[in-house]
């Protein structure tokens, strides 16, 4: 539930989420409204309305939400607050649960493929691209790999997966067409089963790796974006621009749109995208789920559940 307050909002029953590469969301309530203070999670949120604050117009009480409260948190709470300007209206067809997804993971693969210069049409099913891109996504069974890997193949791209072996039917089933275990020595290189080089590489993976390991697989000019740089990928990225690197490395910045979570949204309802939740936990066993989260093996999303489940 949500109060706004020029342009704010406070929701209680919400499902909140860290940030990647956390994979963690919560759906619930407690007893406290939270403006905004620095937490260890509740980035994502989904919930209902339940005050409006002055001047916005675009809600009312009772409405199902899903919003983005990056980067001050608050979300693991009854009551939270949110600017409206973050905030989509969630479709009934879409749970709470499913929603709370698509703030933090589902708009970081979107901004990630699309960083890397991949194509990806959300409100046009058959258009494809005049040129499919071979596209490799780390880390491809977690919380933003599971959404990378078919929103590229919706885009109509040959998409190349790395993963633990227990989860690589998972990602064949999300669309790629080739899956590795990162494990082995030939997904430990990333190198693609048929010789592909990779146009886009989307690294999921909390690990970094060197750019050594990168580029002998990348197209001529290859971009890979990785969503949780350290200061080593920093530093590979400015050198990189310095020297008029045609390969590049790409430090993902993104800011969410509500324009993207609504289309995002619409596609869930639509049964064209799907969520992976890997556990559900209540608020009282919120460490539970945060430690699944940092593990960096849960596969989907981890989501916590505060008070009654909501629809």
């Amino acid at each position: 539930m949500w109060r706004c307050r020029s342009r704010r909002r406070r929701k209680a029953r919400c499902s909140s989420g860290w940030r990647p590469p956390a994979s963690t969301s919560s759906t619930g309530s407690s007893r406290t409204a939270s403006r905004g203070p620095s937490c260890p999670g509740g980035f994502d949120l989904a919930g209902e309305v339940v005050e409006l604050g002055a001047g916005v117009s675009s809600f009312k009480p009772g409405d199902k939400v899903i919003a983005i409260n990056f980067p001050n948190g608050g979300g693991l709470a009854e009551y939270a607050v949110a600017s409206a300007s973050r905030t989509a209206a969630r479709p009934p067809e879409v749970s709470a649960v499913e929603g709370v997804c698509v703030p933090i993971a589902a708009v970081t693969a979107l901004g990630s493929l699309r960083t890397a210069g991949v194509t990806v049409t959300l409100d046009d099913p058959a258009r494809a691209p005049a040129t499919p891109k071979n596209v490799l996504v780390t880390a491809a069974s977690g919380a933003v790999g599971h959404f990378a890997v078919q929103l590229a193949r919706m885009g109509g791209h040959n998409v190349t997966a790395t993963c633990g072996a227990r989860n690589l039917g998972l990602v064949r089933s999300l669309g790629a067409d080739e899956a590795l275990d990162y494990k082995t020595p030939e997904g430990a290189k990333l190198r693609s089963p048929s010789g592909r080089k990779y146009d886009a590489v989307v690294h999921c993976a909390a690990k970094g790796l060197p750019w050594s390991v990168f580029r002998p697989v990348l197209a001529a000019s290859g971009t890979v974006v990785d969503i949780t740089p350290g200061f080593v990928a920093v530093v590979t990225a400015i050198l990189q621009v310095a020297t008029f690197s045609k390969k590049r490395l790409v430090p993902l910045i993104v800011t969410p749109k509500k324009e993207e979570m609504e289309l995002l949204l619409g596609m869930l309802k639509q049964g064209r995208l799907k969520t992976v939740i890997d556990s559900r936990h209540p608020l009282g066993s919120a460490h539970e789920g945060w430690a699944k989260s940092m593990s960096g093996h849960a596969t989907g999303k981890v989501v916590i559940e505060i008070g009654a489940a909501q629809p």
